[in-house]
């Protein structure tokens, strides 16, 4: 039970610290926040995606060249141009390490608003750390698995971050249905969207970049947006006005 319950809280939490702080405030500006909950958020996302850890200015810079340039080319994760999921992970880490290191130069009109804490992107981006946080997993699993295949699931802790996001790039740019025509592949993949917080109304998404509420029809729910009015209510977010 320890494992299963150490599974679902590191999927969930990582995945809430992606939607919300890597994608919703980082790439789109959904909302704005203080300096010292930016930096909280920041820290929170840090530990919960643990080795998998993404860097919330490399992410914003790729997230904005993704809705640029939807299924083209240009998109720095389409899976119409590339044959699996594994060319589809090594591309986009590819891309990445290049924005992390500042290998590559983004276009000026996807460089700028986003979050940045340079002493922490400097120590995230340690090897050495990154083994620390698999290390920590795996005597976890050692402590409290009851089986040999519950070890299984111990790459998945090693790569949450990326997993997550290879799932919602692929998937949602694939499988399902569309709710709007927009000139792209996206796609809204439900019920399997409850599982990744409401990153795979791709289609959604696509058509209303910055609207913070990713649902568009009675019958879908985006488990993140009322926690995201909750936040606000309690006024540690103040939301974005959309149209």
């Amino acid at each position: 039970m320890a494992i299963f319950l150490f599974l679902a809280a590191h999927w969930f939490l990582s995945l809430f610290c992606q939607t919300f702080f890597l994608h919703r405030y980082a790439s789109h500006r959904m909302f704005s926040m203080s300096k010292g909950w930016e930096r909280f958020f920041y820290l929170f996302t840090f530990l919960l995606q643990g080795s998998s850890f993404l860097n919330p200015r490399a992410y914003a810079i790729m997230h904005r060249m993704h809705h640029a340039y939807s299924d083209t080319e240009k998109d720095p994760h389409s899976p119409h141009f590339i044959r699996d999921v594994w060319g589809l992970m090594m591309k986009t880490k590819r891309i990445y390490h290049d924005f992390v290191r500042y290998k590559t130069q983004p276009e000026p009109i996807f460089n700028s608003h986003y979050p940045t804490w340079p002493a922490l992107d400097k120590f995230s981006d340690r090897w050495d750390l990154r083994i620390a946080f698999g290390i920590a997993y795996t005597l976890f699993y050692v402590y409290f698995a009851t089986a040999w295949w519950q070890f299984m699931f111990l790459p998945l802790h090693y790569l949450i971050g990326p997993v997550q996001g290879a799932i919602v790039n692929w998937c949602g740019h694939k499988y399902g249905y569309s709710n709007f025509d927009n000139d792209d592949h996206s796609k809204n993949s439900l019920p399997v969207d409850f599982l990744l917080m409401g990153e795979l109304m791709q289609n959604n998404h696509h058509k209303s970049p910055n609207s913070p509420n990713f649902a568009k029809r009675w019958f879908e729910v985006d488990p993140t947006w009322p926690v995201m009015r909750l936040l606000h209510s309690l006024h540690i977010i103040k939301l974005r006005r959309t149209a």
